[in-house]
């Protein structure tokens, strides 16, 4: 009996319920753009983004909020999809795709119910400030690092062989 790969959804659920959890304490206590420092490299500051990454389209009239929240569902439904029919043994994958579908549906739902999404995550070096970020940007992040790293280990053993 095969075991089901759909149980790396658990991953995905906490990304999301973190995510939605840090968002709703950040828009309960704070006042948009305020910022507390943390370290001396380090914000909580309450950010609003109506765009995608780095704010990309952010600046536009509203059609892509529907953009991306659509972006959201497809590529989450997808993942799910490779998920369902990835082998329980490819840890790293399934990892990587539970990570994404968590944030894409965290950002999600926060673009549906609110028309943006709650960043609140800012780093910053001296005058170089990245852009602020939340917890489902981490989940989307550090999913897509761990299927380049799986990729890369994936090449280095077939060239062994």
């Amino acid at each position: 009996m095969k075991k089901n790969t759909l149980s790396w959804l658990w991953l995905s659920v906490a990304i999301i319920a973190t995510d939605l959890f840090t968002k709703y304490l950040v828009v309960q206590r704070f006042d948009l753009h305020e910022s507390i420092n943390i370290l001396p490299i380090f914000n909580l500051t309450y950010a609003r983004n109506y765009g995608a990454a780095f704010s990309f389209l952010a600046d536009h009239d509203g059609w892509q909020t529907y953009f991306f929240l659509g972006l959201a569902v497809v590529i989450s439904a997808a993942l799910v999809v490779m998920l369902y029919k990835n082998k329980p043994e490819m840890k790293l994958q399934n990892t990587a795709y539970a990570l994404i579908i968590g944030g894409a549906i965290g950002n999600a739902i926060d673009r549906a119910y609110n028309g943006y999404v709650v960043d609140f995550l800012h780093f910053y070096w001296d005058v170089y400030h990245y852009p602020v970020f939340n917890i489902a940007d981490i989940g989307i992040v550090v999913g897509a690092g761990l299927l380049i790293l799986d990729s890369l280990l994936e090449h280095k053993k077939t060239k062994k062989e």
